[in-house]
């Protein structure tokens, strides 16, 4: 019954154009046999007609007037279906782009139906500028954050620095991809499967970092430690090795292996390799690469040392304490 209300009010594609002619063919048919003249009889009667001070309407032009009202809307319907397909035609922009341009194509026609329903019906616009003040004011409040979401999301927009399925992290920490951008919001999905709503205003004042921008590389980084009594150089042969022989690692930029630090408990290294799309993923190259560096260190006697002291005694005299107790 939902789909069926939804289908009368706004139907889409063929249906909608049968309805149209369908309706306009009757609408013709009793006009040219003069039956609006029998319901016009019947319905424009002082009995029939509402009051409420200078205004009036009657039964037949309420009627009239819900019809003429349902053809606009339903032909607003028509130009919506087909300007929805022409914009889905153009596969050069993309799908969070072309999204949102629809929205603001169906707002604009249907404002327009609006505007040309209440002329035909006969309501003189011009009594609805103290309603446009009040509107005015509306906004100046209460849709004070709507119109700056839908603003934002225009902006968004224009300069596609956060468009769909692009990796971004938010400056609360939520890191995910875009997977649909509206005119209020910014649909986000993480890596845990929660899908948080982000108002669009908060990825225009807010810190933003966007993985994906303008390429989908990521640079991974792995630090580790060996024992002073293994071979250092060995030690970092092993490492790039264990990074080039990873099926994701990239050669360009291509991995590096740098000597960070003389620690207190061992030599400090730091490893980084690259991906070519950071959207699949770090933590599955991270460990794997962690996990051949393990292996060869093992085959090769380099080891990983466990946080340790020296303790050196300067002087073997023993400190006697008397007890004058």
């Amino acid at each position: 019954m939902a789909n069926l209300w939804i289908n009368i009010v706004k139907p889409k594609g063929i249906h909608a154009k049968w309805l149209i002619f369908l309706t306009l063919t009757l609408l013709l048919a009793f006009g040219a046999l003069g039956h609006f003249d029998i319901v016009r009889e019947y319905l424009d009667t002082e009995a029939l007609t509402f009051k409420a001070g200078a205004f009036e309407i009657s039964a037949y032009r309420a009627l009239k007037s819900i019809l003429i009202v349902v053809l606009i809307f339903w032909l607003a319907a028509i130009v919506s279906d087909f300007a929805e397909k022409r914009i889905g035609e153009f596969k050069k922009i993309r799908a969070a782009n072309r999204a949102l341009i629809l929205k603001i194509v169906h707002i604009g026609i249907y404002i327009i139906a609006a505007l040309f329903a209440l002329d035909i019906v006969g309501i003189d616009l011009t009594t609805l500028t103290v309603f446009s003040g009040a509107l005015g004011i509306g906004l100046g409040f209460g849709l004070q954050k709507i119109a700056s979401n839908f603003i934002s999301g225009l902006i968004l927009l224009f300069e596609k620095s956060v468009e769909q399925d692009d990796l971004i992290e938010l400056s609360d920490g939520t890191f995910g991809f875009v997977r649909k951008a509206n005119a209020r919001y910014t649909l986000i999905e993480t890596f845990d499967s929660r899908e948080i709503l982000v108002p669009n205003e908060d990825l225009i004042t807010n810190r933003v970092v966007n993985w994906t921008l303008t390429n989908t590389k990521g640079r991974i980084e792995i630090a580790i430690g060996v024992s002073y009594d293994s071979d250092i150089e060995k030690a970092l042969e092993l490492i790039l090795e264990s990074a080039k022989e990873h099926p994701r690692c990239i050669n360009d930029p291509e991995p590096k292996c740098y000597l960070r630090n003389f620690g207190e408990s061992s030599v400090d290294m730091i490893l980084h390799f690259w991906v070519a799309d950071v959207a699949e993923g770090r933590w599955v190259p991270h460990s794997e690469v962690m996990l051949s560096i393990w292996r060869k260190f093992h085959e090769h006697k380099i080891q990983i040392p466990y946080p340790q002291r020296d303790l050196h005694i300067k002087s073997s005299e023993i400190i006697k304490v008397n007890n004058h107790a």
